[in-house]
């Protein structure tokens, strides 16, 4: 039991794909209420990563105080899958779920994409592999790259593009895209970076981009497939204006200083 998660089921690595030495790689699924979609998707990501993977890995649900049996749903998950694992979060929060789950883990690369699978599996590939591979420290999924294909409404994309202008124009940043939920990061630019992040909501994502891109590290693009959810749950007006007082804290009261990870690969992916 931590100071404000538990976890429930510690699942293992799936290593089949894996070559010896490979990194280890955490899934994160952050859920609320979703035990209507969660065996489903659950059961996508790992048969995708069943096939594709060549990286041991482990799916991680992080139950953010379900009250729908999203839980219930978890463990029974994981009691049929060993390589599930299951991390019950008292409090919701998306960010918040992430912090714990990212925290609480020996994994060499941490990651963590929506539960409504709206960003296509094929560029998780690229994403772990933008750590793994090439060095970066945190990878981001973009849904505003000339090689991505989204599809969603005209208003969300004015309100996404329209909030990645004002980040850019504000801080200075060069990552395209910060509210995608597609992201790796090194174990040891998550060690580095987690305990100066303060939001436990929805600007967490953004937060975390713009303390690692001021304070050096480096942050790559990746290019996506995206298909908006018509089931999502996301109150727009209320994101936003928790994101523009987000950005507000940052450009008043400054952003968080750590040291950089010396630079290097954690995975070769090489047999």
């Amino acid at each position: 039991m931590t100071a404000s998660g538990q976890w429930r089921v510690d699942g293992s690595y799936a290593r089949g794909g894996a070559f010896p030495g490979s990194a280890t790689v955490d899934v994160v699924l952050p859920v609320y209420n979703e035990a209507h979609v969660l065996a489903d998707s659950v059961g996508r990501v790992r048969r995708f990563l069943q096939g594709q993977a060549d990286f041991a890995w482990r799916i991680v649900i992080a139950d953010n105080a379900s009250v729908d049996g999203t839980l219930e749903t978890a463990l029974r998950l994981a009691s049929a899958w060993p390589e599930v694992a299951v991390l019950h979060i008292p409090f919701k929060g998306r960010g918040g779920a992430l912090h714990i789950a990212w925290t609480e883990t020996e994994a060499d690369v941490r990651t963590y994409m929506d539960i409504d699978l709206s960003t296509g599996l094929p560029a998780f590939l690229d994403l772990v592999h933008a750590v793994t591979r090439e060095g970066y420290d945190l990878a981001t999924g973009t849904r505003l790259h000339r090689g991505s294909a989204i599809s969603r409404s005209f208003r969300r994309d004015v309100l996404s593009r329209g909030y990645n202008l004002l980040i850019k124009l504000t801080f200075a940043t060069r990552f395209s895209d910060a509210q995608c939920g597609f992201k790796a990061i090194s174990a040891s630019a998550a060690r580095l970076l987690l305990p100066v992040v303060h939001d436990r909501e929805w600007f967490f994502d953004t937060e975390l981009l713009i303390l690692a891109e001021k304070n050096g590290l480096r942050v790559q693009d990746v290019p996506v497939v995206w298909v908006e959810d018509p089931d999502t749950r996301v109150n727009v007006q209320r994101t936003v204006l928790r994101d523009l007082k987000g950005l507000a804290r940052l450009r008043f009261r400054g952003v968080g200083n750590v040291t950089p990870p010396a630079s290097g690969t954690v995975d070769t992916g090489d047999p």
